[in-house]
């Protein structure tokens, strides 16, 4: 399994708006897609600022590429979560999952 990360901020008035956008449009997308696996989308306050951490779970660096294209590298930002953000990365890290539990839903 392949874990890919993701980080951006966002001032504190555009927070929830881009946790909408996350829930609304991103979460959906991802469930259609055979071989994703799992999304989480992080959050903590700083600096006068929201930090996200945006993890989404794989069957494979092959299944990224369906979401993704051909560069897997390459963050998948859309315009209205571009408009909620006040900066992001524009790659996203993998990690293979070398251990993982989960304590129930």
């Amino acid at each position: 399994m392949i874990a890919r990360t993701w980080n951006a901020t966002a001032t504190t008035a555009n927070a929830n708006a881009y946790v909408g956008h996350f829930t609304t449009s991103v979460a959906p997308h991802l469930r259609t897609i055979v071989g994703h696996r799992g999304a989480w989308l992080l959050r903590r306050e700083t600096g006068g600022q929201v930090e996200f951490l945006a993890v989404t779970l794989w069957d494979s660096l092959e299944t990224i590429k369906t979401f993704a294209g051909p560069n897997p590298e390459v963050a998948i930002v859309e315009p209205e979560g571009r408009t909620a953000l006040s900066s992001f990365d524009d790659f996203a890290r993998h990690f293979e999952v070398a251990y993982s539990v989960f304590a129930g839903a």
